[in-house]
């Protein structure tokens, strides 16, 4: 079977990856395609990382729309054909007049948790403004939510199964910037990025809300490179393009934001 402690060696989602190693290994066994729920960036990220050191088992996740947060991942031995469309997801609309009364991904969240429902056989949730919802969810949670989730905040809604391909997502805004950095520590080039105050950057940094590739890093001094990806809570994504070094010896570092 797989070395389950070598591969839980210093993990974060300790808990999250362990249940994936046993459903890799029930995989392996029973030469099926196993499922997970949704997990997010982070668990997914970690999983991967993990997981490519196997050859026994390949995964693939899916979300439901490429740029996904919360994601499923299917799990089947390496010599087994495996595909998105064996990530069993389905989507579901939640129709209201929110013209009077605005409701937030919050508030959506919280009608469909307290239905009774888990967050881990949820996805993403996709605000349409005053006409109400989308959601992403397990298939088998469909035909309850049709028939439990009447009401957002003030608004009655109406909640039916819709075609994946009736998603409307909205590409994520975008900004490119360059900044001249003395260094490659992760305080300069998030601020630089972020287009926030170092002090501000590092605050950010002290109270855990920071996330390179989805992994939390507490060190202001950390050094990023080419590719990293920079994440904080509430403020968007950042990401590390091409890094060149300049005539005096400074960093210019290419970067995408993602709002």
């Amino acid at each position: 079977m797989l070395p389950r402690e070598e591969l839980l060696k210093g993990v974060e989602n300790r808990d999250s990856v362990a249940r994936v190693i046993d459903q890799a290994e029930q995989a392996i066994k029973t030469w099926e395609v196993v499922l997970t729920d949704f997990l997010s960036p982070p668990e997914l990220a970690e999983i991967q990382r993990v997981f490519n050191r196997l050859t026994e088992v390949q995964l693939v996740a899916w979300g439901g729309y490429p740029q996904a947060e919360r994601q499923r991942i299917a799990i089947a031995r390496s010599e087994l054909p495996l595909d998105q469309s064996q990530v069993s997801l389905v989507a579901v609309e939640i129709a209201g007049n929110f013209l009077f009364d605005t409701a937030s991904h919050r508030d959506f969240l919280g009608a469909m948790l307290g239905t009774g429902i888990v967050r881990e056989k949820t996805g993403d949730v996709i605000v349409l403004g005053e006409r109400g919802a989308q959601a992403i969810v397990a298939p088998e949670l469909v035909e309850f939510l049709e028939m439990s989730l009447k009401q957002v905040r003030s608004v009655p809604v109406k909640t039916q199964r819709i075609e994946i391909t009736e998603l409307r997502v909205r590409e994520p805004k975008k900004k490119e910037l360059t900044t001249v950095e003395a260094s490659l520590r992760l305080d300069a080039i998030a601020s630089a990025g972020f287009g926030m105050s170092r002090s501000k950057m590092v605050d950010f940094i002290d109270a855990g809300d920071v996330r390179v590739n989805w992994k939390e890093v507490t060190q202001a001094s950390s050094q990023v490179k080419s590719g990293d990806l920079i994440a904080i809570r509430s403020k968007g994504r950042l990401e590390v393009g091409e890094i060149a070094v300049t005539k005096k010896d400074r960093y210019r570092v290419q970067l995408t934001r993602y709002m």
